[in-house]
């Protein structure tokens, strides 16, 4: 069953989300990219408050991929105690290094890697990522003012990344300036969650604030 993923960026979002019953809350500061992080202080909070009655998640940045630089953005997050941490992985020849080098952090913490559908993605990756022992894939979109997931890729080529990547035994996940419109068409892929979050602001601007009401009606799409 798809579940529904809402993008919080502070304590307050977190309980609204948390109330309008959403499956998992997803940390992320929007004003510092598509993976923009919180502060790990602000993640701590939103952990202790949640205390484990749904997963939390937390992006790590929007990073080079320097392995050096993403280990230690993800052995901090980590130790907030989120349930799973977000690491995106932007064009760049360095991807194999990268994974190799968190393969190590893979053993005891939930590892998301976050692949950008207006980036070219490499979608063969996934088995590299299944043997260095990453829990779950998605797909976003890295320019939120460049058109939504479905601008880039056609549900044809979503399905087939569903596919492959339960079939490699990740959890994956869509994402990238989602409408409530694409839910029907998206839930018919499969994928284990569907991830938002300007469409839960007011005016469905990302930086705005958590609106219930556009919450609940997400909520009621995705049952």
């Amino acid at each position: 069953m798809t579940k529904l993923l809402a993008s919080v960026m502070s304590l307050n979002e977190a309980q609204l989300a948390l109330d309008c019953g959403v499956d998992i809350i997803d940390l992320k500061d929007p004003s510092r990219g598509a993976l923009g992080a919180l502060p790990h202080a602000i993640v701590s909070e939103v952990v202790r408050m949640v205390n484990r009655r749904l997963p939390l998640s937390a992006t790590t940045g929007d990073l080079p991929m320097e392995p050096g630089i993403l280990s230690s953005a993800v052995r901090g997050m980590a130790k907030t105690g989120v349930e799973f941490v977000k690491v995106g992985f932007f064009p760049s020849d360095n991807w194999d290094a990268c994974i190799n080098t968190l393969g190590a952090y893979a053993k005891t913490t939930r590892l998301v890697a976050v692949l950008f559908a207006d980036r070219k993605p490499e979608l063969s990756w996934l088995s590299q990522f299944v043997r260095a022992g990453f829990a779950a894939v998605m797909l976003d979109t890295a320019n939120k003012l460049g058109g939504g997931l479905r601008h880039h890729l056609n549900d044809a080529v979503l399905g087939a990344f569903v596919t492959q990547a339960k079939s490699n035994g990740l959890m994956v996940g869509l994402a990238g300036s989602l409408r409530a419109e694409d839910v029907p068409d998206l839930l018919r892929l499969g994928p284990d969650y569907l991830g938002f979050r300007s469409t839960l602001c007011s005016e469905a601007n990302r930086t705005h604030g958590f609106d219930q009401t556009r919450c609940a009606a997400l909520r009621r799409l995705i049952q």
